[in-house]
């Protein structure tokens, strides 16, 4: 099979399974426009698209590898966030859920934001907020980025997330709204699954942080520039970001020594509301 006979084969598989076209683009998290153009060839699917339709279908692991080869042909994907905006954010929050319930090791390195899966609701409004997104889609948005939340609650799975320190401290949000971010970041470090570490500014580093990245498995690397979102999916690239993600791993502070840097940097902007 190559990639562009996927479609068509993708069509085939769904018929096989006797699901009909919108019961699989509902579990895709796409529309079923979408769906159709892929099936009928006239809109090549990405690897994410691919991953999403099949893991819709249910096929065994054996077909799911190779219909997933297939997509790799080209192994680096770029999409740009105009694109997501015309399909809407809360559709690709659907998307990305639908790839993480499917995920069991998850690896993400951030050095600008907390991390959408450890956020408060009024930290997702103040990222989604600077999109300009209608009232509408800034709350379908959100609701749809806390429902993915759900997942670190999940069993057999591993979360493991690291962020800079600059993290802690940048006001995307006022300083009252930081507490109360800074303390689900203390209280999520607590579940089973996962585990959040922080790159202290005082400690000597041997690496510069870059931008932020996704870790899915050894299956994908998920990239957002300003401009776009890369999937990278070739193993020789994985493998550089899973490089780069470990060596921050080693060297960032964890258990009750990040919870206690994350405390003090919480108890800066309780003083600081204090005397304002």
């Amino acid at each position: 099979m190559n990639r562009s006979g996927l479609g068509s084969a993708l069509r085939a598989l769904r018929e096989t399974s006797g699901l009909e076209a919108k019961a699989v683009a509902r579990g895709a998290a796409m529309s079923r426009s979408k769906l159709s153009k892929i099936e009928n060839g006239n809109a090549s699917p990405s690897v994410t698209d691919v991953d999403c339709i099949l893991t819709a279908i249910g096929v065994s692991e054996e077909v799911k590898a190779e219909y997933m080869a297939a997509a790799r042909e080209a192994a680096t994907e770029i999409t740009a966030w105009r694109l997501v905006r015309r399909l809407g954010y809360s559709r690709k929050q659907q998307q990305v859920q639908a790839l993480e319930s499917q995920t069991t090791l998850l690896r993400l390195f951030q050095p600008s934001l907390v991390p959408g899966l450890l956020q408060t609701p009024e930290y997702v409004r103040a990222v989604f907020a600077r999109k300009h997104l209608s009232p509408a889609e800034l709350e379908r948005t959100t609701a749809a980025r806390l429902a993915r939340q759900r997942v670190l609650y999940t069993e057999g799975k591993a979360f493991r997330f690291v962020v800079t320190e600059p993290v802690l401290r940048w006001r995307i949000v006022p300083p009252l709204v930081m507490v109360g971010q800074l303390d689900r970041l203390v209280s999520l470090s607590r579940l089973p699954g996962v585990d959040i570490r922080v790159v202290s500014l005082s400690a000597p580093q041997t690496d510069f942080p870059g931008h932020s990245f996704v870790i899915k498995d050894q299956r994908m690397v998920t990239v957002e520039t300003v401009h776009a979102e890369t999937v990278v999916t070739d193993p020789r690239d994985i493998g550089l970001y899973v490089s780069k993600f470990e060596a921050f791993w080693r060297d960032a502070v964890a258990g009750d020594e990040m919870r206690e840097l994350v405390d003090g940097v919480r108890d800066g902007f309780l003083r600081e509301r204090e005397t304002g």
